[in-house]
């Protein structure tokens, strides 16, 4: 590869970081080419994008990107893959699913929307965040919750107030 070509696969990687609120780094090392390609098929379907990445070019893509990577860049050893998803857990369920049949990937470390995470351990927690639209729909839920309590209400206390009152406080109590 000339210095040429690295400038530009660094630049590449630097520019796909700067997108990415959610970076996530692998060791898929040992996986024969079939179980690589269900990995990959895996990945495009849950939308996350994978590559393998020369861990000294993804180290310079880290330094001259503007975000703080912390100490993610200590585990750019052996070989190393990269996850960029648009959803926080995306890559973390993939992970996991995967392992199901294969003991790899290997989680290394993510970034996740400026939160560092190193080592295989943090998988599980990884897979529990909430992503955005999970978020809403919960909040939506429970501010529907109280509105819903008042119109059944309404509907079961007929068309007084006095069954209206009856009922709330019975609901209450």
């Amino acid at each position: 590869m000339t210095r040429e070509e690295k400038s530009q696969v660094i630049e590449d990687l630097t520019a796909q970081l700067a997108d990415s609120a959610h970076i996530y780094l692998a060791d898929i090392s040992g996986l024969n080419a079939e179980t690589t390609s269900r990995l990959r098929r895996a990945c495009f379907k849950a939308n996350v994008k994978l590559a393998v990445v020369k861990n000294t070019l993804l180290a310079k893509a880290m330094e001259s990107s503007d975000k703080d990577f912390g100490e993610l860049p200590t585990t750019l050893k052996g070989n190393t893959s990269i996850m960029l998803s648009e959803t926080g857990n995306a890559p973390a369920k993939v992970i996991k699913e995967f392992r199901k049949k294969s003991d790899k990937p290997l989680l290394k470390g993510a970034f996740i929307e400026e939160a560092i995470y190193i080592g295989d351990e943090q998988l599980d927690a990884l897979v529990d965040i909430k992503s955005k639209e999970e978020l809403v729909g919960e909040i939506v839920g429970l501010l529907q919750s109280p509105a819903k309590n008042v119109i059944s209400a309404l509907k079961s206390g007929g068309s007084t107030i006095a069954g209206l009152v009856k009922t709330l406080q019975e609901r209450e109590g």
